[in-house]
């Protein structure tokens, strides 16, 4: 999908009005939108919503494509890729929210399981003898109206690409450029074996990196990350001049692409294109939807506890936000002293051992007088602490803006004019931020990402 998105911003030419109708030609289309179950609330008029989906079927694949995209045995019915993507009215920009094939939700009328079951109990709803695409239509609108249920958004657009099309594409395009952190070799599972640093991948090289969840810190949410940046490396590589100047390529992939695309009935690509074709790598933000944490469900297989209703429907109410409202004026800075002026006693509160030693030498280096050194009167602190007597608030902001995210207090027990800094298990040193803490029962959500960005990833 993004790669026909991306060629088609080519759409106020004529040639990118040519591609657009080679597109529609050829692309499968599927009652996706179901006319009840998906809600109305929460957008202006001319944004749009589309849910992105990957089809982990291997039910059309040969033996021999199976092994040549390390694909195993056919999974069964199976949407293990869930990304809304939503366009603004004015196209200035485009988020793109992945949802976790093991979240644990509310699917209508079937009560809690795993996300990627949806679109399953959808498709068994129809009898057998019905035809193989109302089958996959009563899939995808079950899916649509989870996913609608989740966010309090209404889904406008579905589009949907399975495993042989995701190869094909990558293929065509000449591969795209990634980056990882540290080598890896899944060899055993997906297929993945690659080294550290920037590389091109293409075909079953892909296939594997985007699918690979084993070895991996976080499993199934930086299998997210991979999908994610690699979607963005396609970006890059579609308003590259490797493609925008080769028309045969661009007719090429547009073609591939809408073949191995099925999309719902009312989604003009040409349209969609059109209204995003400002849109450049840096406007693209990928985020993951807000987790809480990991569980097993009473079949004791792993799960993704979301966060609760209010907070997602919170989460994208902000990201469907139309960017008319004017900016929050910011907050007055508070006075500061000089380093020099500040005296600090330091408490070791972590657990770490010469922690508080550690940090001295640190402040004494940034310009601070270090009075003494010492434990505090727990090893049990979570969160980094400075502390100061009433009127002291100059001293505490200096000492404050090197150790970025400590919580700083009034107390009675800190002398006037000294300033107490105890150190807690999320101090990283002395002007590095403290590591945030993760709220008990509140969900997470990481920092937006863009297509831009080329940082390398686990």
């Amino acid at each position: 999908m993004v790669a026909v998105l991306s060629v088609l911003l080519l759409a106020g030419s004529g040639w990118g009005w040519y591609l657009g109708r080679v597109a529609e030609a050829t692309v499968n289309r599927t009652n996706a939108i179901p006319s009840a179950g998906n809600s109305d609330a929460g957008d202006a008029p001319e944004a749009m919503n589309l849910l992105l989906v990957g089809n982990d079927s291997r039910a059309a694949l040969t033996p021999e494509q199976l092994a040549e995209l390390t694909a195993g045995a056919d999974s069964g019915i199976n949407t293990d890729t869930m990304i809304l993507v939503h366009v603004p009215a004015d196209g200035s920009r485009a988020s793109f929210v992945s949802f976790p094939r093991d979240s644990y939700v509310e699917i209508p009328g079937y009560g809690m399981d795993k996300l990627n079951a949806a679109y399953a109990y959808g498709y068994s709803e129809v009898d057998d003898s019905a035809p193989e695409a109302d089958k996959q239509a009563a899939g995808a609108q079950l899916l649509v109206q989870t996913i609608s249920q989740l966010t309090g958004l209404q889904i406008d657009h579905y589009a949907e690409v399975d495993l042989l099309g995701f190869f094909d594409l990558t293929s065509v395009v000449g591969g795209v450029t990634v980056n990882l952190c540290e080598a890896v070799d899944d060899s055993d599972f997906s297929g993945a074996v690659f080294p550290a640093g920037e590389q091109t991948i293409s075909g079953a090289e892909a296939l594997a990196f985007v699918r690979q969840r084993h070895g991996l810190p976080r499993g199934d949410l930086d299998r997210i990350v991979r999908q994610q940046v690699f979607i963005g490396g396609v970006l890059r590589k579609m308003l590259s001049e490797d493609v925008l100047l080769d028309l045969g390529t661009q007719r090429e992939l547009v073609q591939a692409a809408s073949e191995s695309l099925t999309i719902d009935r009312d989604l003009v690509l040409l349209d969609l294109a059109q209204q995003m074709q400002s849109v450049t790598p840096g406007d693209i933000d990928f985020q993951t939807v807000p987790v809480v944490g990991d569980d097993r469900d009473e079949q004791d297989r792993a799960i993704l506890r979301l966060a609760d209703e209010d907070t997602l429907h919170e989460f994208f109410a902000e990201l469907s936000a139309e960017p008319d409202a004017p900016a929050a004026p910011a907050p007055e800075t508070p006075a500061t002293a000089a380093p020099s002026e500040v005296s600090v006693q330091v408490y070791n509160g972590s657990g770490t051992p010469g922690l508080a030693a550690d940090a001295s030498t640190e402040l004494e280096a940034a310009g601070f007088v270090v009075t003494s050194t010492g434990n505090a009167d727990s090893s049990d602190y979570a969160q980094t602490v400075i502390r100061h007597a009433a009127g002291d608030e100059a001293l505490a902001a200096a000492l404050a803006a090197q150790v970025p995210g400590a919580d700083v207090e009034v107390s009675e027990d800190a002398d006037s004019g000294t300033v107490q800094l105890v150190l807690g298990s999320d101090f990283n040193g002395v002007g590095r931020p403290t590591t945030p803490p993760a709220p008990a029962g509140q969900a997470t959500a990481e920092a937006p990402r863009t297509a831009a960005d080329t940082s390398c990833i686990n």
